[in-house]
């Protein structure tokens, strides 16, 4: 026969005493303890903050909402600039992303950021962050995007950053980060965007066509030289300006697809051929400031550039007259070259029509201004003088002197030898 055994009423009581002091437990312990974001994690947080002059975070950042007395993956309104994972049933919350606002933090950038193995965004742009990036930085296998810009970085960019194969961004521009770009950066065969401008980078441009997704690589502003490298035909944007850069300009025929090319104030040579003025997509133009001397404009349809710069160069011969059938182009600066002969009455009509500016200064011009420029009532952009035209006052871009008939025939029989 079966006994039935009653629960005495001193267990019962028991049960109703712990499941007391639980739930009193969870409120009196402090969270850091009772964490849902991993310890190291946290430690990590704290070590960057802790690395940034207080006197740095005003009242208004991201930092100031740092309070490690709550959790930083639970906490409501706290921990601006953090973002975090779900976590899985029984497992903690990650820190997946450090996204900071620009507000002027001073200081270092921890090393224990490297103890954060589950982040995917690191940037701390427009701060004043100093001093190396550290190492544990490349060892951040996860990384998708890497924005350190307009800081106070120091050091150069070790070959380890090749290990981060998920990067998709790299922005160190603003910095003061010198070396040569690693050889094998190539090896990062995610990347879309490569920003190492206005820094002290010298060396020579390694090849860059391994990276077939690339579609913006600034390197302006740096101490680069040699010639142009292989580079990836996805380009959309590619700035080269102010280095020491030299040779033709003929590998970038191959990258059709480019929206904006600079590549002023270096030491190119030889002709800007036909194929860069007609890419599908191209919208901006700089070739200012190098050793071309020749450009090759021909006549085009559903030509989307808007903007051609090629000041301080050595062009010759007479002004492109297809330049006209541009039908989108805006700003026109050819300005400080060695053209010669008579301005296309072509010209005048675009600039009351379509062109907004037009820069001809410090020719070899002759002749009579079309009267087509002494029609324009529109207030435009731009400047005529020290050429050698008959260039009325009245007209707003003949301001300025004129050099002597003489000077702009000599140069045209020069170009003629």
């Amino acid at each position: 026969m079966a006994v039935k055994i009653q629960p005495s009423s001193s267990s019962s009581s028991l049960v109703f005493i712990m499941s007391l002091f639980l739930l009193l437990l969870s409120l009196i312990v402090p969270s850091s303890v009772l964490s849902a974001t991993l310890r190291s994690d946290i430690q990590a947080l704290e070590s960057i903050i802790r690395s940034v002059d207080p006197s740095s975070i005003s009242p208004s950042s991201y930092l100031s909402t740092w309070d490690f007395s709550e959790d930083p993956c639970e906490g409501s309104g706290t921990f601006l600039g953090v973002m975090c994972s779900f976590p899985l049933e029984n497992t903690t919350s990650r820190v997946i992303e450090i996204d900071l606002d620009d507000d002027g933090y001073d200081g270092f950038l921890s090393d224990e950021v490297g103890n954060l193995t589950e982040l995917t965004v690191l940037s701390l742009n427009k701060n004043r962050f100093r001093g190396p990036v550290p190492e544990s930085v490349f060892q951040l296998r996860k990384l998708t995007k890497l924005s350190l810009a307009e800081n106070f970085f120091t050091g150069d960019i070790p070959a380890e950053i090749t290990r981060l194969k998920e990067l998709k961004t790299i922005d160190l521009s603003k910095n003061s980060i010198a070396g040569e770009i690693p050889p094998r950066i190539s090896a990062l065969r995610s990347l879309t965007h490569l920003v190492l401008s206005n820094n002290h980078l010298d060396g020579r441009i390694p090849a860059l066509n391994g990276l077939w997704k690339l579609q913006v690589l600034e390197l302006g502003n740096n101490h680069l030289y040699g010639m142009l490298p292989k580079l990836p035909p996805s380009l959309r944007t590619l700035s080269l300006c102010f280095n020491s850069l030299a040779g033709r300009i003929s590998p970038l025929h191959r990258l059709k697809q480019l929206v904006s090319l600079d590549v002023s104030q270096n030491r190119f040579s030889g002709t800007v051929g036909h194929e860069i003025l007609t890419f599908p997509e191209i919208a901006r133009i700089n070739v200012s400031f190098n050793q071309f001397i020749s450009i090759e404009v021909i006549k085009v349809t559903g030509s989307r550039l808007r903007m051609l710069d090629a000041e301080g160069n050595h062009l010759q011969g007479h002004l492109p007259l297809n330049l006209a059938t541009y039908e989108n182009l805006k700003d026109i600066n050819l300005r400080s070259n060695m053209f010669s002969g008579d301005i296309p009455r072509i010209y005048g009509k675009r600039l009351e029509n379509s062109w907004r500016s037009l820069y001809l200064e410090n020719n070899y011009l002759s002749g009579t201004l079309p009267e087509e420029f002494q029609k324009i009532t529109k207030q435009i952009r731009g400047n005529l003088s020290n050429n050698c035209l008959q260039c009325p006052k009245n007209v707003q871009i003949c301001q300025g002197t004129q050099k002597p008939k003489s000077q702009c025939t000599n140069a045209m029989l020069g170009s003629l030898e």
